[in-house]
């Protein structure tokens, strides 16, 4: 379990912003970027109707024509043609010479419901709950808190809300890319165990697990999603090894194992939270052990990223102290905890991972 011999971790390069010029380029030009931000949301909701409608998954059995479509979906006939072709316009969907539609590859492999690599869950939470609450944005920000009740209660979405399953599956969805990067960058052959702490589904614990035959472990979360975990435990052969641990890390101490995950969750909480889970996370690990934080972190330049500082603002609409962090942020957080040789790590999307280790 010792940390010594790691593989380097580089940090990823700093990127400068951009300067401010009294006569940008473009200046006299069409008003492109505006209109491209501008309208963003009308793409971003063909995507999201075409996910809801279960479209990908339709053609993924193969091309289809217009009538065809158009029945299987359940759309009317009025719009039909104008949604399928403005897809074609996005790259989502290919037309052939028959005038019959198809997948893209890559959405093919990301939104059929079918396939392991589904990230639709993803898409279907941020239509149904992040879509109608960005909508709220300018109260957020004239107000400084989530301006309804219950928009960000986490506790309440996990204890049989309406909504606790589409929740859940959101998660995984949203941190599959992210849990691969780290079931293959992670020196995991020098550990044994491993915990994914705010677990939901367990999709984080299933990825390293599956990747690492020789670990066990499992996932740590509110008493409500247990059946939720198991059942996709189950369904991905692996109860045998990864195991639900309730409770409220809040209130309850953490299980032990040699390594620790926090995906998703310090972003949820204000800095004497996030302070508090990492010191908790340090007194649980044995000596050797590790945690591991992912978040979608802000560039140390706060310039680079837009991604990043828009998910910020998210976590102003959606909860009461939470927001984005940069890497430095968390890496300091770590090493007043009693962490060494914390690094920083890109995961290949949105997110970037900070490892620190306790000393033998």
């Amino acid at each position: 379990m010792a940390p010594s011999n790691q593989t380097a971790v580089l940090r990823p390069p700093k990127k400068e912003g951009a300067e401010i010029s009294s006569n940008p380029t473009g200046a006299n030009g069409p008003p492109k970027r505006i209109l491209e931000i501008a309208y963003a949301f009308w793409r971003s909701k063909a995507l999201l109707s075409a996910v809801e409608l279960g479209l990908f998954t339709m053609l993924a059995e193969g091309p289809q024509d217009l009538a065809t479509l158009t029945r299987r979906t359940g759309i009317h006939e009025r719009g039909a043609r104008d949604f399928f072709d403005a897809l074609v316009a996005l790259g989502a969907l290919r037309r052939d010479a028959q005038g019959r539609y198809g997948n893209d590859p890559e959405f093919d492999r990301y939104l059929d419901r079918r396939k392991p690599t589904y990230l639709g869950g993803l898409l279907e939470h941020l239509n149904v709950r992040h879509y109608h609450n960005w909508g709220l944005l300018t109260q957020a920000l004239r107000t400084g808190a989530p301006p309804s009740d219950g928009v960000g209660n986490y506790k309440a979405l996990h204890d049989g809300h309406p909504m606790q399953e589409i929740f859940l599956s959101g998660m995984t969805a949203g941190s599959l890319v992210a849990a691969q990067a780290i079931a293959a960058k992670f020196p995991w052959r020098k550990f044994s165990t491993v915990m994914d702490i705010g677990t939901a589904q367990g999709g984080a614990a299933v990825e390293i697990a599956r990747a690492h035959p020789h670990l066990t472990g499992g996932g740590f979360d509110l008493p409500a999603v247990e059946p939720t975990f198991t059942r996709y435990v189950d369904e991905q052969g692996l109860s045998d090894r990864l195991r639900f641990h309730p409770g409220d890390f809040f209130s309850d101490p953490l299980p032990r194992a040699d390594v620790l995950v926090m995906g998703r969750i310090l972003h949820n909480w204000d800095l004497p939270t996030r302070k508090m889970l990492i010191a908790k996370a340090y007194r649980t690990v044995p000596p050797g052990g590790a945690i591991i934080v992912y978040d979608p972190l802000i560039d140390d330049n706060r310039s680079t990223d837009a991604h990043c500082l828009l998910s910020s603002l998210n976590m102003l609409i959606e909860t009461s102290g939470g927001a984005e962090y940069t890497g430095a942020d968390c890496e300091e957080w770590m090493r007043q905890a009693g962490f060494v040789e914390v690094n920083a790590e890109p995961l290949g999307d949105m997110h970037t991972a900070i490892v620190g280790y306790k000393t033998l």
